[in-house]
């Protein structure tokens, strides 16, 4: 589930927290379900065991999970990232999308670019309110 990628420049924590949220968003993850623990994910992932205390506190103070002592983390029951309707009928699509693009040899990195560029022309033209919300 969670792969940060040392070398694309963002920091490890902010993509683990976007990486999360997006499990959660997409139903990978759901409402009350355990995280794994911290210690065990900073081994698995081979970082900082802090850089995932960040994690979790981060998106604790943000509503999207909960600390329970002795415990661990537990997926909120109610938080904005819960799987949305329009974002699981969008998978099909996006798959779709990644799969055709991936048959023109165009890399992730090209692939990003493009939905980026697209997303931005569309923002400057005038991108509809009811999807702009994320």
């Amino acid at each position: 589930m969670l792969k940060p990628n040392p070398s694309s420049g963002v920091p490890i924590y902010k993509q683990l927290m976007r990486q999360i949220k997006h499990a959660i968003e997409t139903g990978l993850i759901r409402a009350g379900e355990q995280l794994p623990g911290m210690r065990k994910l900073a081994e698995e992932l081979v970082i900082n065991p802090n850089t995932i205390a960040k994690v979790y506190r981060e998106l604790e103070h943000e509503g999207v999970i909960e600390l329970r002592q002795g415990a661990g983390a537990f997926v909120a029951e109610r938080n904005e990232a819960v799987a949305r309707p329009q974002i699981l009928r969008a998978l099909p699509l996006i798959r779709n999308l990644i799969a055709k693009l991936a048959a023109l040899n165009l890399s992730e990195e090209e692939m990003r670019r493009l939905f980026e560029a697209e997303m931005a022309n569309l923002r400057e033209n005038g991108l509809p309110k009811a999807t702009s919300k994320r």
